[in-house]
Parts: C-alpha cells; structure tokens; sequence
C-alpha cells in the first residue's frame, strides 16, 4: 500500500537576537561595536600606565590623541589584528572620550539636537529629540562602566554615590544637570539622566522663531522684569521652565546685583553682577548640609537687587515670598505645576513645609502680595513646548486669590505633519501695573492685549 506523502518539514523559526534580560529592546551590539568595547576594556590599563598624566590636563588633546594612536597601533600590530581605516578612527575617538571624556555619553553630549539623555542601565540608552523620545545604539561595557562615568561627573563636584547615599543631582562643566542612581534603589542598574542645555543660551528671539510665544507676550513679559515684577514660572517636567527662566532673566538691568540660587547650578546668567549659589548634600558622616532654604535666608544679606531661586521645592517658598514681600522686587523662581491656579495651590503647600504652622489665609495674603505674575509653560503631545497662559494675581476675595490670565495658547487642531496649531492671543484685560510700568521706563502698549497670533 502506498505511504501518503509525509508533510514537508515546517521551516525553522530565525531565533530573536539575543536581549538585555533588563531591557527587551535593548538588541546585542553589531560586531563592530563589540569588537570596540572589548578592547577598551583590554586597552585602557595599558594606556593608563603608559601616558603622562600631564597629556590629560586641559589643552593637550592633540597630543594626548597622537600618545594613544601610537600605544594603540602598537597593540594592534603585537596581537596582529587587522582594521580598518574607519574603525581605527573610531576606536580612537572611543578611548579619547574614555580618557578625557565622559566615555559613551560623549557623542550624544556634542550633538546639539539632543536635548535628554537618558541611561537605564548598561544596554539601554535612550535620548530626546525634538521633543520625541528614541532609543539609541549607545552601549556601555557594564554597570561598572556606567558607575565609573558617574563617578567621573560627581567628583569633581566634592558629591559622593555608593550604598549609603545611592541617589545624587550634579552638573557637567556645560551647565548641564544629571541625576544618578544606582543598586539597590535602580534595579536596572546604575541610571543617569541628563537634561542638556545648549552651547549657545537661547534668547527671546529663538522662542518667537519657534512659535512658543506671541509678540505680545514676548513684549510683556520683557517689560514685566525691567519693571521689577515678581514672576513665578510655572510648567511641568520638562515643559521647558529653566529655560525660560534663563531668557527672562536675561532682561534684568546689567547694573543690578543678582543672587542665584540652585541645587545643582544651571542658570547661565549674561549679566556682570552675578552671584552664584548652589547647595551642597551632606557629607559621608551626614554632615554638613546647606540647604536651599539656607542659601535664601543667607542671601537676604547679601545686599541683592534680585533673587533668583532655580526651584522652589520645600520650605524655602516661605523665605522667597518673605523676600519679595520685604524689598526684593523682580525675584524670580520655578515650581512643578500644570495650571497657574495648581500652581498656587503648591506653593501654598510648600509654604506649610516650613513648618512655621500658618493660617491657611495667612500663607494666601503672603502669596497674593508677593506673586504679580504666573508664566505656564507647557509641552504639549506633540513635543512641543509652548508658553499657555501669562495670568496676573489681582488679590484676595474671602479666602481666595482672585487671578486674571492676560495671555492664553488655545489650540485648535492637529496638522497633516502631527503638529498642534491654534491661536496665542490676549484675552482683553489690561493689567493694572501699567501706570507702574510706565513709570519704571517699560511702557507697554494696550493694544497688545488683543493681539493674536496664529501658530
């Protein structure tokens, strides 16, 4: 009897490329790029031991790179391993960023478009780009790798990372901020965030090319800090509040004596009479400890005609609405908030953490004596950041703050290219500082607050 057919074998499933176990989209590095992380690995003690420390102080880069091309060729030709021309140039430019640099970071840092950067252990990197998040083929060799390039950015900043202290905020020499964090707390691994900013400050002009703000309000909010109103800037994470800070900041008179105060330095401010502070953790012995709210009170005696206060995160909102209530007119700060009423509402908040036990009316008459204005800033879905809402604290009715928005974005839509467009216009109320204005030598004309434009 005939056999029926047997059935064609099915064919064999293509494995996956192998994973990070931490991260499924963390794909294995192409052979180049292993090849590359292997020989650091290899290398990097030889050359340590081989180069005069003196090649890596500042200036000396383009000795420094020919002492490494000579130690690696040499290496090269003693294990007899061919490459390539581009791949040389590569592995020469990984190890330079490894010796002077920040290792893998380096590439990502000098690309200007990338705003985050974002390390979610030693296989995961991901970055922003024009608003949109996306995964890059960064690679570092381990977490040890990663905790040896945090170790490099927190040095010199006298701040510490290990088990006892496991989360730490601090600076690239740029300005820029970071955050780490490592085992137990990160179970990813050693975990750095940094949100760049640019080698060029940008200026009022660059939002209006940008379209985050309206002539109007560009006109206004300029007039608003020549003429030493106090401005809250309300917005939430990265919806762009350091930045605009900067910007209008950047309209204080350059003879007037400004005080800025952060956690991890970041403001670049281009006038002269610049004092920078920045508060410092405690020590291994948990000691030490200068807090924001230190900085705020210390500054009140140091004769400013400014305060700026990166973000207001605790207590010291209290200390900064004493200040713009006793003198310190034009002061300027940040708070995390998505509408200029929530705004309020935290800073009320805050103002409680200072554990001075106010009445809640109390803290409100404090508020809505020492704020003139609330500037939202916001990004939007489509990865745009826009300035929504200029709103204009007017005072108390009962136990409320009475608010009038000056300026609004509203949106209309959404464009074939995914983009959100609408309207930045002046809601028709005049603000009642005008007359102020006028005599500090900002007039501002009225008709501004019916501007429009479209976006």
């Amino acid at each position: 009897m005939q056999q029926p057919p047997r059935p064609a074998p099915a064919p064999a499933a293509r494995p996956n490329p192998p994973t990070d176990a931490r991260n499924p989209k963390a794909q294995v590095r192409d052979p180049s790029q292993e090849f590359c992380l292997k020989f650091k690995e290899q290398v990097l003690p030889h050359l340590i031991q081989n180069i005069d420390p003196r090649l890596l102080q500042p200036g000396n880069e383009q000795f420094l790179r020919a002492r490494i091309e000579e130690l690696v060729d040499e290496r090269l030709r003693a294990e007899r391993i061919p490459i390539g021309r581009h791949l040389r140039a590569r592995l020469l430019t990984e190890i330079v960023d490894e010796m002077v640099g920040f290792g893998p970071l380096e590439p990502l840092l000098r690309d200007d478009d990338i705003m985050d950067i974002m390390v979610n252990g030693p296989f995961s990197v991901y970055i922003e780009r024009a608003g949109k998040v996306e995964f890059s083929d960064v690679k570092f060799m381990d977490d040890g790798h990663v905790r040896r390039v945090i170790d490099k950015i927190i040095s010199p900043l006298g701040r510490r990372i290990d088990e006892a202290s496991p989360m730490v905020d601090a600076r690239l020499p740029d300005g820029s901020r970071v955050n780490a964090i490592i085992p137990p707390l990160s179970l990813n691994g050693p975990t750095i965030t940094i949100r760049k900013f640019r080698s060029d400050p940008l200026r009022i002009e660059d939002l209006l090319r940008f379209k985050s703000l309206s002539q109007g309000m560009a006109l206004f909010l300029a007039a608003a800090v020549r003429a030493k109103m106090n401005v809250l800037i309300s917005g939430g994470t990265g919806s762009g509040k350091t930045t605009m800070l900067n910007i209008l900041s950047s309209f204080i008179p350059n003879h007037e004596r400004i005080v800025t105060i952060e956690d991890a330095a970041e403001l670049r401010l281009q006038q002269e009479h610049v004092v920078r502070l920045e508060s410092r953790p405690k020590n291994i012995e948990g000691k030490g400890e200068v807090t924001i709210r230190d900085l705020v009170r210390n500054s009140l005696r140091m004769r400013p005609d400014r305060i700026i206060v990166g973000e207001c995160r605790g207590g010291e909102a209290l200390d900064m609405l004493q200040a713009m209530n006793t003198g310190h007119d034009g002061s300027m700060t940040t708070l995390h908030a998505n509408t200029p009423r929530d705004c309020l509402a935290r800073c009320e908040t805050l103002v409680m953490m200072a554990g001075m036990d106010l009445p809640q009316r109390a803290i409100r008459e404090q508020i809505s004596a020492a704020i003139n204005y609330v500037v939202q800033t916001t990004r939007l879905a489509d990865g745009s950041r826009r300035v929504t809402s200029v709103t204009e604290l007017q005072g108390m009715e009962g136990q409320t703050i009475t608010m009038q928005e000056l300026f609004r974005f509203e949106p209309k839509g959404v464009n074939a290219e995914g983009r959100i467009y609408g309207e930045m216009k002046g809601t028709g109320i005049i603000s009642r500082y005008l007359d102020r204005f006028k005599r500090l030598g900002s007039p501002v004309p009225t008709d501004v607050f019916q501007s429009v434009m479209e976006i």
